[in-house]
């Protein structure tokens, strides 16, 4: 039998491995004994420590962000009320379009009038100097080089204006998608004996993934509901959060059944039906209207390469004909 530094193989081999699952057992009944509840209570004090810095860090970052901003704001503001050109309907003009839009911060409205009064000059000033003093269109007659600097003035002018227009268009476009299957949601649950408030709230994480823009104003809704002392003024910040006639159609029909005790699910039902119908309605008017859209790509594409596809090889043959028939 071999030997291994005086010890036979077959029981070295034997040895070792009853060596290692003596240790393993070992350390397992050493970690056993030890008291969880320890390294669990150090765990969570580390982790209370770590949330703490880091609430502590995050609100002083947000508290100097928001700082900053309100400096930059004031300022801002006080430069447009020294020029005269800050006047309070405006603002509210602006915070409302800001609103419909999804922006919730108030101070932008600032930033959207001072942005009229600067984007012009800005763009303006340079299109006058590249245009003027640069020459940069010297074929160009006095009306074209007027033109262009007059319409810059005012698309600069306009730009804010475009901008929220837009964002609340398709704002105001997805909202009226999801719309119909809300009042379906909310219909369900007001017969299921749902309240407002918790019917509002369950609608709004319901359709929070399809329709993120209605379950952001449902879910404010919500809570406006549950804290506002006026359930009507929740109603109404509702409708002038979203530029569109059916959300006020269900808003107005919210007020009066709270009012007068009227049965929510049946004039919801009706209202959805409603809307079902003017969703397919404008479905069909597209379809409607795709002849006459198609018409210009069916001319300028499609029919000259059916054309080259049909007369092409008549034109090849006359071609040939013509060719083998000259002396």
């Amino acid at each position: 039998m071999p030997m291994f530094f005086g010890l036979d193989l077959l029981m070295l081999a034997t040895l070792l491995p009853a060596l290692g699952a003596a240790l393993l057992i070992g350390s397992y009944a050493t970690r056993a004994w030890r008291d969880p509840m320890t390294r669990r209570v150090r765990a969570l004090n580390d982790r209370r420590e770590q949330l703490k810095a880091g609430i502590t860090a995050s609100t002083a970052k947000r508290r100097t962000k928001l700082v900053h901003q309100s400096n930059a704001a004031d300022r801002v503001r006080a430069l447009l009320s020294s020029l005269r050109v800050l006047q309070d309907e405006q603002v509210k003009e602006a915070q409302r379009k800001l609103i419909q839009a999804g922006i919730r911060n108030k101070e932008w409205a600032v930033a959207v009038i001072f942005g009229r009064l600067v984007l012009p000059i800005v763009f303006g000033g340079l299109m006058v100097i590249w245009v003027y003093l640069l020459d940069a269109f010297p074929d160009w007659g006095a009306l074209k080089r007027y033109g262009l600097v007059a319409g810059t003035f005012v698309l600069a002018y306009k730009a804010p204006d475009i901008f929220l227009k837009n964002k609340i268009t398709k704002r105001t476009d997805a909202i009226r998608k999801g719309l119909p299957d809300a009042l379906d949601l909310l219909v369900i649950c007001a017969e299921a004996g749902l309240t407002v408030d918790a019917a509002f709230h369950r609608v709004s994480r319901e359709l929070g993934k399809a329709y993120a823009e209605l379950g952001e104003e449902f879910a404010l809704t919500a809570i406006e509901l549950g804290f506002l002392t006026d359930r009507r003024q929740a109603f109404e910040n509702l409708a002038n959060r979203v530029d569109l006639d059916a959300v006020r159609g269900v808003v107005t029909t919210m007020i009066q059944t709270e009012k007068y005790g009227t049965p929510l699910a049946s004039a919801l039902r009706v209202l959805s039906a409603e809307f079902r119908h003017e969703r397919m309605m404008r479905a069909e008017e597209k379809a409607a209207r795709l002849p006459a859209i198609m018409t210009v790509p069916l001319i300028m594409f499609i029919l000259p390469v059916l054309f080259i596809v049909i007369l092409g090889p008549a034109a090849c043959s006359l071609n040939d004909s013509f060719i083998n028939a000259k002396p």
